[in-house]
Parts: structure tokens; sequence; C-alpha cells
């Protein structure tokens, strides 16, 4: 008897999942590492708090990320598909100001925070943009997932 109980509390701890992370149906998880060196000419806004780059080489997340430097030595990257639907000829995200704007449907999100400004209040489940990990070293950022 004391076996059988133990093989339910095995299957009953083995069915638990203790991720907590709400990651986007939409979205694939895309395994990557690209550096950015803030020397070249084409990260050089990457200097500056506020002013967000994007990264559309191959390989870099589903459609590209977008990186800005979020404060003194803080940068946040998140990727450059929409998060509400799946990747399509409409779902790469194009940068007004501190703010991507999706052209599909022209929601937008805050490059600071990721959150979606515009979100429709309809009942229906709605994700803000998928982040992305930003170190940096030197006068090297490293974006990875």
């Amino acid at each position: 008897m004391r076996y059988f109980w133990g093989f339910i509390l095995l299957i009953f701890s083995v069915s638990c999942n203790s991720d907590s992370t709400n990651r986007n149906p939409f979205l694939q998880e895309v395994n990557f590492r690209f550096e950015l060196n803030l020397n070249l000419p084409l990260y050089n806004d990457l200097n500056n708090i506020g002013n967000p780059v994007y990264v559309g080489n191959s390989g870099v997340g589903t459609r590209g990320a977008f990186v800005i430097k979020s404060g003194l030595d803080t940068y946040v990257a998140f990727e450059a598909s929409c998060p509400n639907h799946t990747p399509n000829n409409c779902s790469t995200m194009t940068i007004d100001g501190q703010n991507v704007v999706c052209s599909c449907e022209d929601f937008t999100y805050n490059l600071f925070t990721g959150q979606q400004l515009d979100r429709p209040d309809d009942g229906n489940r709605y994700y803000d943009l998928l982040f992305y990990r930003a170190t940096q070293s030197g006068n090297i950022v490293t974006i990875s997932n």
C-alpha cells in the first residue's frame, strides 16, 4: 500500500509544471546570440539613452530584434515580429520614436517596457513584446535568447 501512495505522489509531482512564465504561443523560442559593437556607425545610436536600433540580421530572433539603451548601462531587446499573431508578410514591426508599430492592425508597443499601448478591451488575450536578454561588456552589447 505504501508503494501505491508513493507512485501516486510521483505521478502528481511529475505532472505539475513549475514554469510560471507565460510565453507567447504565436512566436517560437529561437535560440541565438548576436553581438553589437557600439563603435560601429550602424549601432552608434545605442550609445544614447532612448535611441532604438533594429537588428535584422539572419538568425536574430524570428524577424530580428529591437534594441534600446534604457538606462546608464542598461539595454533591453525585444522580438521584431508582432506578438499578437503568427509571423506573416506584415508582422515585422517598424520603429516610431521609442515605440514600435505593427502594420497588420496598427498595434503600438513601448520599447522601454515591451507593453502594448493600445490594448483593445474586447475580452481577448493580447501579448506584450517578446523579451530577449541584452548584456553589455565594454563596447559590446550581446543580445540572446
